[in-house]
């Protein structure tokens, strides 16, 4: 299952002054820790970004992440924002996002995959037991060729 939303984005470019930035965000079933975000700042090519679904819900009510990725809630311009500073190799950037359509695109990715069973969607358990699953063959492997010595009652 997919959970998308466009929405439009304000990447801050001093005080008082913003750009508006088209953003897509993306939540798949088959990836259930992560959201995608995708902006589209007027390059050739758009921009991605991976976060944690924790950190972005958190973010949402109180400030959360360090280094790379950090998201706080905040009012901007009189209106509720959800802040973003992002900082890689090629920059820093600081968006806005409305706080209303992100928290509703957020809850409906809580709905998809309830938080705590984001592990039931990666099938781990199953690939770990056809990891651990005997094969025919294995019997012969699992033998011991070398007997051990206390088996034998035979002493030099």
């Amino acid at each position: 299952m997919t959970v998308q939303r466009e929405l439009e984005l304000d990447l801050v470019l001093s005080p008082g002054r913003s750009l508006a930035v088209p953003a897509r965000l993306v939540y798949r079933s088959d990836d259930p820790f992560a959201v995608h975000v995708t902006f589209h700042v007027g390059s050739h090519a758009p921009v991605h970004w991976t976060f944690a679904r924790e950190l972005m819900v958190e973010g949402c009510f109180r400030p959360a992440g360090h280094g790379d990725v950090r998201v706080w809630p905040t009012l901007g311009a009189g209106r509720n924002v959800v802040c973003m500073a992002l900082s890689s190799p090629d920059g820093d950037a600081l968006l806005m996002a409305p706080a209303l359509p992100l928290s509703t695109w957020l809850e409906r990715t809580l709905h998809a995959v309830p938080p705590g069973t984001e592990h039931e969607r990666l099938g781990l358990d199953q690939e770990l037991a056809g990891l651990f699953a005997a094969a025919p063959g294995d019997d012969l492997y699992l033998s011991d060729p070398w007997p051990s010595d206390e088996s034998s009652g035979d002493t030099a």
